[in-house]
């Protein structure tokens, strides 16, 4: 496999599933324009002059040329990214009336009986162009338009079963562009939908977090502040009382902080069974489909760092990744996390990764974490 062919996997293993999805549908619209305008320019060479097929073909190049754009700024704009094009729009409807027109005064349908001329051809390809341009927009009122227009011009200038052709050619194009246009909407909808569920997972995990710190040391600081200030009052009266209270908001304090190390040190003790519960719920909660082989055999502080493994491992496919599926697997003291999404960006070891690192090396274990082809992640943690 040579560089570019390296380059262009890359590229291509890189982007998400919507953007792929984007991409074929824009390569779908675009082709049309490169397989049609030949054949229309070879079908006029035997009919009309070479000066004729020069002045084709400069309208059909500024056809294309015009579609193509107009195709691409109404693919973003279905998608929100940028305003409707109308100038563009009447400019290029402009063109194609005209030249239409042209054609059907220079060459006039010839009488019953005789042989059709080029007109009826040139037509059909530029109206396939231009109802495939028209389908990339949002409003359908154009399309719709164009399309009816399409087909009565055809009952015009071309017998009855050119023209019932057409209309049938005409009327499945713009129905199966504009329905290839709104899978799309769906699909970076749903791409949308997916990160904003990982986002929401990922908070509601740190509400949880802040709710426990605050029901835990919340009423102890009240009541610190309360006993600090009756002590003041106290003082401030000469009270002896007040060396009393002092020693109850010393008192509290210290429970307050024994219970503010409990929690923490709650928090920082990822139990292997729970955290693997916590993975299913976590990680189906954002979209992903998660998969649990084998069970935990394991006690004690390896339990402890297999938990952190999976609780790691999940942070790292909610932030770092574009996963649909995630499989942890279980064999005696050996944990494997694999999840897809993982496009081709080079690993980065950070403070979660490292920490891991540091806590399994502690135990005598290994950590590893790489990227697999075509788009996996896999993290392995192996205790001895």
């Amino acid at each position: 496999m040579g560089p570019t062919e390296v380059i262009l996997l890359g590229w291509w293993r890189s982007r998400g599933n919507a953007a792929r999805f984007d991409f074929s549908v824009r390569v779908t619209f675009y082709l049309t324009y490169l397989c049609l305008p030949p054949l229309l320019i070879l079908s006029l060479a035997d009919d009309i002059g070479p000066a004729a097929v020069a002045l084709a073909s400069a309208a059909v190049l500024v056809h294309v040329a015009l579609g193509v754009r107009l195709a691409h700024l109404g693919i973003e704009h279905y998608l929100g990214r940028t305003t409707f094009p109308t100038s563009l729009l009447l400019g290029y409807l402009a063109f194609t009336a005209a030249v239409l027109a042209t054609a059907i005064l220079a060459h006039p349908r010839p009488p019953p009986g005789e042989p059709h001329g080029p007109v009826a051809g040139m037509a059909v390809l530029f109206l396939v162009l231009t109802i495939t341009t028209l389908s990339a927009l949002r409003p359908v009122r154009p399309l719709m338009a164009v399309t009816l227009a399409s087909c009565l011009l055809m009952f015009l200038i071309s017998d009855m079963g050119q023209a019932v052709t057409s209309t049938i050619m005409f009327v499945f194009l713009s129905f199966a562009f504009r329905t290839t246009l709104w899978m799309l909407g769906l699909v970076w909808e749903l791409d949308r939908s997916r990160e904003v569920r990982a986002n929401l997972a990922v908070a509601e995990e740190r509400l949880r977090f802040a709710r426990d710190l605050h029901d835990v040391v919340g009423r102890n600081l009240s009541a610190v502040a309360l006993k600090a200030d009756l002590a003041a009052q106290l003082a401030r009266r000469g009270r002896e009382s007040a060396i009393d209270e002092m020693l109850e908001v010393r008192r509290i304090a210290q429970e307050s902080l024994d219970e503010l190390r409990a929690v923490v040190s709650g928090y920082r003790t990822a139990d292997l069974s729970v955290e693997l519960a916590g993975a299913r719920s976590l990680l189906g909660s954002a979209g992903i489909d998660c998969r649990v082989i084998g069970e935990a055999t394991v006690e004690g502080e390896q339990a402890g760092a297999l938990g952190w493994a999976v609780r790691e491992g999940v942070t790292n496919v909610l932030r770092h990744s574009k996963a649909t599926t995630c499989t942890i697997t279980l064999r005696g003291k050996v944990l494997t996390m694999s999840n897809d999404g993982a496009g081709t960006s080079a690993l980065r070891y950070g403070s979660g990764l490292a920490g891991l690192t540091e806590r399994v090396a502690a135990l005598g274990g290994s950590v590893t974490a790489a990227p697999e082809a075509p788009d996996r992640f896999v993290l392995t943690v192996e205790l001895p």
